[in-house]
């Protein structure tokens, strides 16, 4: 297994990727994880001056991994989200786990160094996304389906149908989430044909699994919502769909 040591080389090298002046936030769950924040002036304004995102740089070191994953995220401040996207080119490097770790501090460096161009192309993601205009109903429906046409006749009889209570507090809490967030960041108010950008739909989408979603035994805090979100097959459709339709 590594060590605690192998951790502190790799927030080390990380570091240089912000010439070492970062602040560090750090977790444990059968395995360290580290979110690296820059100053604030990794910082990208994406819609008006209250939908920001700030660089994080997170460090995934599982005991059941034989390599840490480090990956660009960004820490969206109208919502409180820390997204780490899967599919924007140069934010995720994989470096294999062998003894001694910090021996090897040269090559880490050089490792770290392939994510030079990262911040920029998160950056770009979200100004793609946020350019794109979608129906929020039409996006929620690509990502979690709708009740079946039998299950819906069933909750009208007045009976308790799980998947359709399920869906509609589901929808509900995301609706909600936009709306609230539209106000906070000055934007219109949601219309009824639900018209939002790709980038507020992929946020409320990875917001309610980080914030919303009931967590499961276990959970420890803040941090394993994230880690949780940022493995959500639901977030990880919501980013490959909102980069799609931005395309």
């Amino acid at each position: 297994p590594h060590t605690t040591d192998d951790v502190c080389a790799l927030v080390e090298a990380a570091a240089n990727v912000f010439e070492g002046d970062v602040n560090l936030q750090c977790h444990f769950n059968d395995g360290h994880y580290v979110s690296i924040a820059p100053s604030d002036d990794y910082r990208h304004s994406v819609y008006g001056t209250d939908d920001n995102i700030f660089a994080r740089l997170v460090i995934s070191f599982g005991f059941d991994k034989e390599s840490c994953v480090a990956s660009f995220g960004g820490w969206r401040d109208a919502c409180d989200n820390l997204m780490i996207p899967r599919m924007v080119e140069g934010t995720r490097v994989s470096i294999r786990h062998t003894r001694s770790l910090r021996s090897k501090m040269d090559d880490l460096i050089a490792t770290f160094g392939r994510l030079e161009h990262g911040w920029q192309n998160l950056i770009a993601m979200a100004d793609e996304m946020q350019a794109r205009e979608v129906r929020l109903d039409e996006f929620l429906d690509a990502i979690y389906g709708q009740p079946t046409p039998e299950q819906i006749a069933l909750a009208n009889t007045g009976q308790k149908v799980r998947g359709v209570t399920i869906h509609e507090n589901r929808t509900k809490a995301i609706l909600n989430r936009v709306m609230r967030e539209r106000w906070q960041t000055g934007r219109p108010a949601l219309g009824s044909d639900f018209r939002v950008s790709a980038w507020e739909a992929y946020n409320a989408v990875q917001g309610y699994v980080q914030h919303d979603a009931q967590a499961k035994e276990g959970f420890k805090g803040d941090f394993d919502r994230i880690l949780r979100a940022s493995n959500s097959q639901d977030v990880r459709a919501a980013e490959k769909l909102a980069m799609e339709l931005a395309a």
